[in-house]
């Protein structure tokens, strides 16, 4: 088979032949139609993460058809479940055995991928093949946020900050389908507008200097603030939440928080959560949801696998509204 390989740290991915999966005892071999950038791929493209190895076939989103496996799955279109080995326990993966799909097993930028047959949903029938391979990791982590860590409400006031990477506009999705009245922030006016057409209540620049108090203009305070960047902005989220508020952190893509006003937490009695990934259980739930609410993941862009190192650089760049997908076949 072919898949998109990177030989080295910071290699171009190369479409190139490779040896075929073979299925374990309990395991699937998948045929992809499409999969899915995440920033996780150019992370271990640039060897900034755990556990790397050379060559790796990266991905951790995708969506196709059930070439092996049990009898009751096989040509099923499914959609794949990229935690592997969460665990017995809801709350939280496992300390030990628990990994995402695409390191250290290879992944799903590829023709066909081996994954557990635990893994495999069935894909939402009103999805393209693009539009599911979109979905699993950034939806996945959006939808414990939202739904299981949060609980949004229908009439709460959210706050999803970063709108216009894959996490951020699923939790919009689905913080909104829930009944919310979803804000946002972001870098780029841009993303900005583009969010108020998709339906948000409000939306500010963070780069703007008066951007907490516009938020307060517009909504007053926040029942709920999804966040994956932390950094030196966490005390203003911890300022425009509302007493009792829940304030999620999935990711801290701008590093630690300096000078943590402690505070602003125990005064407003603030629900402080952290969320990563999902359950099966969980991730079950979101496939239900999506076909439930008929919501459509945000397709920035579509590559084939020869233009695979364009799609890597889209993603590094950080110009995109929506996923990256290659469509496969």
């Amino acid at each position: 088979m072919k898949a998109l390989v990177i030989a080295v740290k910071d290699a171009p991915p190369v479409w190139t032949s490779v040896a075929d999966p073979v299925a374990g005892p309990g395991e699937a071999i998948v045929r992809v139609h499409a999969a899915a950038l995440n920033h996780r791929d150019v992370w271990i493209q640039r060897g900034q993460y755990a556990g790397l190895r050379w060559p790796i076939v990266v991905g951790s989103d995708g969506a196709g058809v059930v070439a092996e496996g049990p009898a009751e799955w096989r040509s099923k279109h499914v959609i794949i479940d990229p935690s592997i080995g969460w665990g017995e326990a809801e709350g939280f993966q496992s300390p030990t055995g628990y990994a995402v799909l695409g390191l250290p097993a290879d992944g799903t930028l590829a023709e066909y991928v081996r994954v557990p047959v635990a893994n495999l949903v069935v894909k939402p029938a009103h999805l393209s093949w693009e539009e599911a391979a979109a979905l699993p990791l950034a939806g996945i982590t959006a939808f414990r946020s939202v739904v299981v860590r949060a609980q949004v409400r229908p009439g709460e006031r959210v706050l999803i900050t970063g709108v216009g990477g894959g996490v951020a506009l699923f939790a919009f999705q689905f913080a909104a389908a829930v009944g919310a009245s979803v804000y946002v922030s972001s870098g780029s006016e841009a993303k900005l507008a583009r969010a108020l057409e998709l339906g948000a209540a409000g939306g500010v620049n963070y780069k703007d200097a008066g951007w907490v108090k516009s938020l307060r203009s517009m909504a007053g305070g926040f029942d709920v603030i999804i966040d994956g960047a932390a950094g030196s902005s966490v005390n203003d989220l911890l300022d425009l939440s509302l007493p009792g508020g829940r304030v999620v952190f999935y990711g801290a893509t701008l590093g630690n928080a300096p000078d943590v006003l402690i505070r602003r937490i125990f005064w407003k009695q603030l629900n402080i959560l952290g969320s990563t990934m999902g359950s099966p259980a969980d991730f079950a739930a979101m496939a239900a949801f999506v076909s439930s609410h008929s919501l459509r993941p945000v397709v920035d862009s579509v590559f084939s696998p020869g233009d695979g190192a364009a799609a890597f650089t889209r993603m590094e760049e950080g110009g995109q509204f929506g996923k990256i997908v290659l469509k496969i076949k």
